[in-house]
Parts: structure tokens; C-alpha cells; sequence
């Protein structure tokens, strides 16, 4: 019997480097995407908890890095957002959730027709990427106070820019964090299934990042920064990208 189409999707991109033509190794060996399976695994359970039919998956790299203005990672997303909508039609919701590298070919792609919003953990985001195709989206970004590989400054200057390009946006500050978010793990992937869960309808925003998306264009940049301690108070339970398996729920 042929699998029903997906009702929404989930496309995970991991982390790579500023320059890479060789392809990513294989499995575990690919570190960036093999750190991102816990969070395939949290959203994929959550997803099923709300009885959907969500697909999970991470999108394939062609290469390892960016590669200055070849953007490949931007061209394999917006490749796997074409397959979703051959494979599912026009209406389908996507959330892209990207990491690092991952995280600006998320925000890249994210003015393709299917993409509702973005959710980008530890953003790569240089000063002069463009931020018009994030009108209408909903992009929240997650940034450790301590990350030493991207700035969090950077990230907060985008997160304005792209509300003033008319875009709803959030970014959530993770202290005491770190670039491959190994601290305070937990919390990186209870928070990322909330923000992915909610911004797809199937489960709830924290209030704070609703009021956050909710916020005018004008608004200055530190109003629409959480910090998630002090505004969240994230309940932090077992770790829901340690246990389970499995992709589509």
C-alpha cells in the first residue's frame, strides 16, 4: 500500500563549513548532521503525540560547505522543498530547522511557497544576507550567549532586519550554551520541539515568543529578545531527543 502524503514537514539542516566541494562522509562520521538527530527524534515524537502526519527528515548536502556564492546548501534545500511539493502539492506547511550552516540555508530558502517559518539554532548570519524572502514567515532564532564560532550579535541584527522586511521574528538566547549545543542539551531540544511543534500548529508556542512574533516592524531589537531563563522558564524534564527513533509520525 502506498504511504499517504505528509499533512506538514519538518526539513532538518545541519551545520558545515564556510568552504567544502567534497561531499559530507557517510552516517555517524558526518558529525554536524549526526549532532542533529536528537532533534529529528524530539520533533518526530512530539509530531506524533499531536496525531499528525508529519514527516521528519534531514535534508542531503551535495557538499560540505557553502562555498561563497555557489550557496549549496541553499540550492539542496530549496531542492528538497520542490520533491515535498511534487510528492504533496502546494498547501503543505514546512518548517525548516537549521543549525549553524544548516540555519542560514534555512533562512535562504525560506521564501519558497511552502516554508511557514524557520527555526534556526546557533545562526551562521553574515551581515550582508538578504532578508526580503523572510516576509510573511514566521523565523524564530536560538543563540547561546557563549557560542565562540557564531555571533549572536549577527543574530540579532537579523532578527530585526528581517521584522522591518516584514517578517515575524524572535530570538530566544540560550546562556551558559555553547556552538555545537552539547550544554545544556536539553534544553536546546525541549525548546527547539516547542518552537518547531508551535509554529507548525501542532502544539503551542511559549506565550513570550508569541508576543514576540506579534511585535511591529518598528520595534527595537531587544524587543524581540527572550531570554529563556528569565522569560521562558523552560520546565526542563527528560531530554526528548534521547530516546525513540523514527521519522514520520
Amino acid at each position: 500500500m502506498a504511504q499517504r502524503p505528509p499533512s506538514a514537514a519538518v526539513l532538518v539542516l545541519h551545520g558545515g563549513r564556510e568552504t567544502g566541494t567534497e561531499p559530507p562522509p557517510p552516517g555517524l562520521l558526518n558529525l554536524p548532521g549526526t549532532r542533529m538527530r536528537p532533534f529529528v527524534r524530539a520533533v518526530g515524537r512530539a509530531a506524533r503525540a499531536s496525531g499528525g502526519n508529519v514527516l521528519v527528515t534531514p535534508v542531503r548536502y551535495g557538499h560540505r560547505g557553502w562555498n561563497g556564492d555557489r550557496a549549496d546548501p541553499f540550492h539542496d534545500a530549496v531542492a528538497a522543498l520542490d520533491a515535498l511539493r511534487e510528492e504533496a502539492g502546494d498547501d503543505l506547511p514546512v518548517v525548516l530547522l537549521g543549525h549553524s550552516m544548516g540555519a542560514r540555508a534555512a533562512l535562504r530558502a525560506a521564501g519558497h511557497p511552502l516554508v511557514r517559518g524557520v527555526v534556526g539554532l546557533a545562526p551562521w548570519c553574515p551581515p550582508g544576507d538578504p532578508v526580503t524572502q523572510l516576509a510573511d514567515r514566521d523565523i524564530v532564532l536560538v543563540h547561546s550567549d557563549r557560542d565562540r564560532m557564531t555571533s549572536p550579535q549577527a543574530t540579532q541584527s537579523l532578527t530585526a532586519r528581517a521584522r522591518r522586511a516584514g517578517a515575524r521574528t524572535c530570538m530566544v538566547t540560550v546562556r551558559g550554551g555553547d556552538h555545537a549545543m552539547i550544554r545544556r542539551a536539553s534544553a536546546w531540544h525541549r525548546l527547539t520541539t516547542g518552537l518547531v511543534t508551535g509554529l507548525l500548529g501542532s502544539g503551542s508556542l511559549p506565550g513570550p515568543v508569541g508576543e514576540a512574533l506579534a511585535l511591529p516592524p518598528t520595534a527595537e531589537a531587544t524587543e524581540g529578545t527572550l531570554d529563556l531563563d528569565l522569560d521562558l522558564g523552560l520546565d526542563l524534564g527528560p531530554d526528548p531527543g534521547r530516546f525513540g527513533a523514527g521519522t514520520r509520525a
